[in-house]
């Protein structure tokens, strides 16, 4: 990517001393919170190299669901007014959204995913998508032709074309993602061992979506770290 301005993105992270997340962290190699790496599960300790090719691409955006997808500011805007209305956001009530959490592919990677879609999670995302637009700068055509090329549908590339980002509305779904691509032949094997290292790491339950991160990549070769997390205020 030759864009080399900082990015910004809304995720849900969870918190750093949490189950899912000491998970999430250890299988990526990578701690978002303080930008240094982890052990993997112990699952990995014969294949510690191979797993860390398997993880190499989603390593640097840490463990997380997207909300926003990374963007450029604006140049009329700055940092500390992304920050201020993503806290302003944030506080704002609205329902607890929950979710189920398994392990399974998703398409040609996996990925910690909801066992059923969330409507109240849905809303969310589709409220950071289009709030947080106002800092959006303009992707560049380099970009817009790499997602292009990756094989999207019209809805995708109108997406795309609007908001920066084609899974989105309709198309998005949510999910942690675990591993980079993996060959159809290796993925379910991956995917059974993610499983054990979830069920032993992770206790049973769901999940909620209580917090939101607001995380900063400085260049594009660069990993992003957790810049504001702040919890959601939860309404009746």
């Amino acid at each position: 990517m030759d864009d080399q301005r900082p990015r910004y993105a809304v995720y849900f992270v969870p918190t750093a001393d949490s189950a899912l997340y000491r998970f999430g962290s250890a299988v990526l190699g990578y701690d978002c919170y303080t930008g240094r790496p982890v052990p993997p599960p112990a699952e990995f300790n014969d294949c510690v190299d191979d797993w860390r090719r398997v993880t190499e691409e989603p390593r640097r955006y840490g463990f997380h669901a997207t909300l926003k997808a990374p963007f450029s500011l604006l140049p009329s805007c700055t940092e500390t007014q992304l920050v201020s209305a993503f806290q302003s956001f944030a506080a704002l009530g609205r329902s607890l959204a929950t979710i189920t959490p398994v392990v399974q592919p998703l398409g040609d990677f996996v990925a910690v995913v909801a066992d059923c879609p969330s409507t109240g999670l849905g809303a969310l995302a589709s409220d950071c998508t289009t709030i947080f637009d106002a800092f959006r700068a303009p992707m560049l055509p380099q970009e817009r032709a790499r997602r292009v090329a990756a094989g999207l549908q019209p809805s995708q590339i109108q997406n795309l074309d609007r908001w920066g980002y084609p899974y989105l509305f309709g198309d998005f779904r949510f999910h942690m993602t675990l591993t980079g691509r993996i060959e159809t032949k290796r993925r379910e094997m991956y995917a059974a061992t993610l499983r054990a290292a979830f069920r032993r790491m992770h206790s049973d339950g769901d999940i909620p979506i209580d917090r939101l991160a607001l995380v900063k990549q400085d260049f594009a070769s660069g990993a992003f770290r957790v810049l504001s997390h702040v919890p959601l205020r939860i309404s009746d």
